[in-house]
């Protein structure tokens, strides 16, 4: 049911003089309690601060979220196994802030979908409940946070997506890192490589990655045995405490992926992933801007890395490590360039010889900083044949497809 604006209004004035509102009678309302500090407007629970609509429990029924709205995660809320979130374009979703086992995110459980299909024009957009980001705005075409910093992290959960696609891991499920182990909605692996979690197109995460333990925090976007049926393009992900985007094992491929000042790595991947990222943008990943592991079980995959470009450091922020890789990973590197090197980055791998296949280098390109050879980057060893010093790339990524997001809005690139 649409929020009746009218309502909302009067219930706001009349929330001036009620010091708590803590449930609604009216008969669109009559079983729903609301917290205090919130109102009953059409069966929705509404913060009477900010007009947002609080989610504060399980999806359990398919469900659409619409554009017109502000929706407010209030905890960590899961769509359930068979059953569909649909997100329009344009939509916000901010989540609260929160720690430990209170932190804020959209998780979506095996066997749920998420229908997130934004625009160029619209991109949904997922962020916390400081920013002041509105649908106006959005629908205006500008997609910067108007008060919160690009290097602002860890102000709530993010995005996790499990499926039943394989992972090389102990068993073929287990409980994915971010979510605590009392929650079964966590786990992902199967067996079915072809699995379907849905539709992700011209998304942005920002400001995620807040804290749930030592040393354990949610990336922007993580994808936990997803499988192939799954559709990932135009994802966004900005100033997350954690990794930007990381794969446990899955086959599911993505498409047109850009991540700015994550607080660890930028593309993370792990568990024999099996996909494809094509065309990626990785700028400023505080540790390594491509963290890539091996299997970590007797299966064995490899993953392609295509048309990609790394900007390792800007005038206010420099990555650790270019790429690092394991001794057992499986990755094809293909058509990557890398620019702003400054002293000391490195790839600290020329090959991964415990895996069949290993880790191929080709066309990758390098622009080095003077004083600098392909040698130092390569941690003193010999660099692969398919490496390349050059004064300007002539591969990497197609940023023109990028114009929709906050990174190239704000001249990140």
């Amino acid at each position: 049911m649409k929020r009746s604006y009218l309502n909302f209004v009067a219930i706001l004035g009349l929330a001036a003089s009620v010091a708590t509102l803590s449930s609604c009678n009216q008969d669109e309302c009559k079983d729903v309690d609301c917290p205090a500090g919130q109102a009953c407007v059409d069966g929705e629970c509404i913060d009477l601060s900010t007009g947002n609509e609080i989610i504060s429990s399980n999806i359990s029924e398919n469900t659409t979220w619409t554009a017109d709205k502000v929706y407010q995660l209030g905890g960590r809320i899961t769509v359930l196994d068979g059953v569909t979130l649909t997100i329009e374009p344009g939509t916000i979703i901010k989540g609260e802030a929160g720690t430990g086992a209170n932190a804020t995110a959209l998780l979506i459980a095996r066997g749920g979908k998420l229908m997130a299909e934004g625009t160029a024009s619209l991109p949904i957009i997922f962020t916390s409940v400081a920013d002041e980001i509105t649908p106006a705005q959005v629908a205006s075409g500008n997609f910067v946070s108007p008060n919160l910093g690009p290097e602002q992290n860890g102000l709530w959960g993010g995005v996790l997506i499990m499926g039943r696609a394989p992972i090389s891991a102990a068993s073929n499920e287990v409980q994915i890192e971010g979510i605590p182990t009392t929650d079964p909605n966590g786990l992902y692996g199967g067996t079915d490589a072809n699995d379907n979690s849905g539709v992700i197109k011209y998304i942005s995460i920002r400001h995620g990655g807040t804290n749930i333990g030592a040393g354990n925090e949610i990336n922007g976007l993580t994808l936990g045995g997803v499988g192939a049926g799954t559709v990932i393009e135009n994802v966004e992900v900005v100033a997350n405490q954690d990794d930007g985007i990381e794969w446990f094992g899955g086959t599911v491929s993505v498409t047109n992926a850009v991540v700015w000042n994550a607080g660890d790595d930028g593309l993370d991947t792990d568990q024999s992933w099996a996909g494809t990222v094509d065309n990626w943008v990785v700028i400023t990943a505080s540790d390594h801007c491509l963290e890539l592991d091996g299997p970590e079980g007797s299966m064995e995959a490899t993953h392609t890395m295509i048309n990609g470009t790394i900007i390792a450091t800007s005038d206010d922020a420099q990555a650790n490590t270019l790429i690092n890789l394991d001794a057992n990973t499986g990755v094809n590197l293909t058509n990557i360039g890398i620019k702003n090197i400054s002293t000391g980055q490195i790839i600290n791998r020329a090959e991964c010889t415990d895996i069949t296949g290993g880790c191929p280098f080709s066309n990758v390109q390098i622009m080095l900083p003077t004083g600098m050879t392909l040698e130092d980057v390569f941690n003193g060893n010999t660099p692969p044949a398919g490496v390349s010093a050059v004064s300007s790339l002539t591969v990497g990524a197609n940023e023109g497809v990028f114009g929709w997001t906050w990174a190239k809005q704000a001249g990140a690139f």
